[in-house]
């Protein structure tokens, strides 16, 4: 875990965002189980997230965005972790 808050990831596919998922999530100190029941996902499809398995959406999401030389990148809202 890095102790640079104001790390910001681009996500280039599924291993990023999984990468980024799960490093802002241990910053907060905030388990699996608890992200889970806050964003009303099933704790193992973000165990997947954070394993950067491929889901369509996000393989969509990364073939649009290439298409038109966008890139993702996920930071902290208002600077915080």
């Amino acid at each position: 875990m890095s102790a640079n808050v104001d790390t910001e990831y681009v996500i280039r596919g599924p291993q990023s965002f999984g990468m980024a998922l799960r490093e802002f999530r241990l910053r907060r100190g905030v388990t699996q189980a608890e992200l889970a029941k806050a964003s009303g996902l099933h704790r193992s499809y973000l165990s997947e997230l954070e394993r950067g398995s491929t889901t369509d959406a996000m393989r969509y999401l990364v073939l649009a965005c290439r298409a038109l030389d966008l890139e993702i990148v996920v930071r902290p809202r208002g600077g915080t972790a």
